[in-house]
């Protein structure tokens, strides 16, 4: 048996606002999208030997040449200690190379090995591979991308630029 709730009970619980479904929610959409992002590159990066993590590491690599760890964390937008153990296994790998600088033993300078720069060509062919099942028009895409670039600035601009 059910008890019927109070007048002033119902009273409050119509008062209450109506909460957002887990769907509705920006973050829980954005987290889903790259989850399921994520596993859609594994297969494709499986017989490469990579994660998706190693993966951009080795993209931003491609891109940059070689550069300091702290350079390669802002740009992958990774801390020290998310990025060192990626970096010591490909290092470990063979891909990446990693070296204290003589000026200033304090830096890290990373970069590709002979290896890692010659699955390039390999890794080339992930990003198209995909792109058929992202079943997005490129015009879709760009958009994509220039939204999310626009989330990450806002997000991550100091305090004082924010209005």
């Amino acid at each position: 048996m059910t008890a019927t709730p109070t007048p002033a009970a119902a009273a409050a619980e119509a008062d209450e606002p109506e909460f957002l479904r887990l769907d509705e929610f920006t973050c829980f959409t954005l987290y889903a999208a790259q989850r399921a992002m994520t596993s859609a590159y594994r297969p494709l990066l499986d017989h490469l030997g990579l994660t998706y993590p190693q993966y951009l590491v080795v993209v931003a690599l491609y891109e940059s040449g070689p550069c300091s760890v702290k350079g390669l964390g802002a740009k992958l937008h990774l801390d020290y200690g998310t990025l060192t153990p990626l970096l010591k296994r490909l290092e470990t790998s063979g891909l990446v190379t990693r070296r204290r600088r003589t000026d200033d033993e304090r830096q890290v300078d990373v970069a590709l090995t002979e290896e890692g720069r010659a699955l390039r060509r390999s890794a080339d062919t992930v990003a198209p591979a995909l792109a058929a099942d992202i079943g997005l028009t490129d015009e879709e895409s760009a958009q994509l991308k220039t939204l999310l670039r626009k989330l990450t600035r806002n997000l991550t601009a100091p305090q004082a630029d924010k209005p």
